[in-house]
């Protein structure tokens, strides 16, 4: 069983403590910076009063950009089998096979 490990996050000056894997670590710290970065570029940007509308456009903006490579990836799967499906049909067609 692996040990856990406690660690604090600040997150929209809050302190998050939380009891995770050690391999987690470092994706649960770049996150926390990358909500604090994003956080302060919107109070920069917007007028915005509360802290939970800050932290709602920063989920809605991470969520959009991980709907969006699905939708990405999605399109770009449906153009490799259709390439697919026309190089079977060439190879098929130059040995004869039907």
């Amino acid at each position: 069983m692996s040990e856990k490990l406690k660690i604090k996050l600040s997150i929209a000056d809050r302190v998050y403590p939380l009891t995770i894997d050690p391999s987690q670590e470092e994706g649960l710290r770049k996150a926390a910076k990358n909500i604090e970065q994003l956080a302060k570029k919107f109070e920069k940007s917007y007028a915005v009063r509360d802290k939970q509308d800050v932290l709602a456009m920063c989920a809605l903006q991470f969520a959009s950009k991980i709907e969006q490579k699905g939708i990405d990836s999605s399109e770009g799967a449906n153009e490799a089998v259709e390439r697919l499906k026309a190089l079977d049909a060439l190879v098929s067609t130059q040995l004869g096979i039907k």
